[in-house]
């Protein structure tokens, strides 16, 4: 019996390439652009132990639990690192990784997440861009999270690394990922001698064995259904329109900042400064001795199928995080996250606070 999930023609070469250049467009860049058959971490680790050197120096902006991870992986690489440390309820500033290059003037890499859904926060990419620019460093952003929640700029804002994920505001895929690379970044990975080569991680392989062959034939046979759903979801952010998706995003963080605040309960905005909270997931912070993982699990009860999670290890009793991304950015999931939240901490009347979200998302 044929089966259209199963009984799929092969994806071709021209057929890859055309995502590729969809994901180029989104990511507003003339930059090559490589599509890897795994999760973002993949393409991630690639540019780490590509564009790290044995003996360089790297600038680590840790703002959430996966700038912790790009350290690790810099000191292996035998990087140097100077990690700039950041209080997880706030964002980077410019200003700050000004000063930190200017007191290692031996950086020559820089490695920024530009939201952290694991926190909340987002960091101001273009700014930052200028200031690493202007020191001659290599940038690598990982925008799994940022990708369609909020502007990305790849070569306006000098980004030489950008990595991206489909699995949130995209709306799309887990196991498939992207990055775009300068063509500054290709010089710096093949004068590397610990650049990988011959390996699942090399971006170099890539290169050889796909772009400078004029992308005639894949170097291994694709992820087909993932491939099929990241162009999928692709098309859906052109045909709604860029823009809109990013509008809904903004909403749907601004209302449930709004909506959670408005509960006069033992909740607050993890993150500080609404300039700073990612438009991708809000983070609120449980007060008065209330557990964020039991609350979680209470309005879960009450509506199983909204997009709530504790926070991750320590902060499993203080934050709840809520993943308003991809379909999940809309009024409707905002207003019943807010009545669920309301009704686990016994909020006789939220009918202000549910005005507050629905104010804010229209605003």
């Amino acid at each position: 019996m044929s089966h259209p999930l199963l009984d799929l023609p092969p994806l071709t070469a021209g057929h890859f390439a055309s995502i590729e250049r969809k994901v180029a467009a989104l990511l507003r860049t003339g930059n090559d652009v490589v599509i890897t058959q795994g999760e973002a971490l993949l393409p991630l680790e690639g540019c780490i132990r590509s564009g790290a050197r044995p003996g360089g120096a790297a600038l680590n902006v840790v703002t959430g639990p996966y700038g912790q991870t790009f350290g690790d992986w810099l000191r292996d690489a035998g990087a140097e690192v100077v990690d700039l440390e950041v209080p997880f309820h706030a964002a980077a500033g410019a200003e700050d990784v000004a000063r930190a290059l200017a007191a290692h003037p031996e950086i020559d890499f820089v490695s920024l997440v530009h939201a952290e859904a694991a926190t909340g926060n987002t960091n101001p990419v273009a700014e930052i861009g200028e200031v690493v620019r202007a020191h001659g460093a290599l940038f690598m952003v990982d925008a799994v999270a940022s990708v369609a929640a909020e502007p990305l700029e790849v070569d306006a804002w000098g980004v030489d690394l950008c990595v991206i994920g489909a699995q949130k505001a995209m709306g799309g895929p887990a196991g498939v990922s992207a990055v775009s690379v300068s063509e500054r970044a290709w010089r710096r990975f093949a004068e590397n001698p610990a650049a990988p080569r011959r390996s699942y991680l090399s971006l170099l392989d890539w290169k050889q064995r796909w772009i400078d062959t004029g992308r005639r034939a894949l170097p291994h046979a694709p992820a087909q259904l993932e491939m099929l759903a990241l162009e999928a979801c692709l098309e859906r952010i052109e045909e709604s329109g860029l823009d809109a998706v990013l509008a809904r995003h903004r909403a749907a963080a601004a209302a449930t900042r709004a909506g959670a605040t408005a509960l006069g309960a033992p909740l607050e905005p993890f993150v500080h400064r609404d300039r700073d909270a990612a438009p991708v997931a809000s983070t609120l912070r449980t007060l008065d001795g209330v557990a964020a993982d039991d609350l979680v699990a209470r309005a879960l009860a009450i509506d199983p199928a909204l997009p709530l999670v504790a926070g991750g290890g320590a902060l499993a009793k203080e934050m709840v995080r809520v993943n308003h991304y991809g379909l999940d950015a809309s009024l409707d999931v905002v207003l019943r996250t807010v009545r669920a939240l309301g009704t686990a901490l016994d909020v006789t009347d939220p009918t202000a606070a549910l005005a507050a979200a629905e104010a804010a998302w229209t605003a």
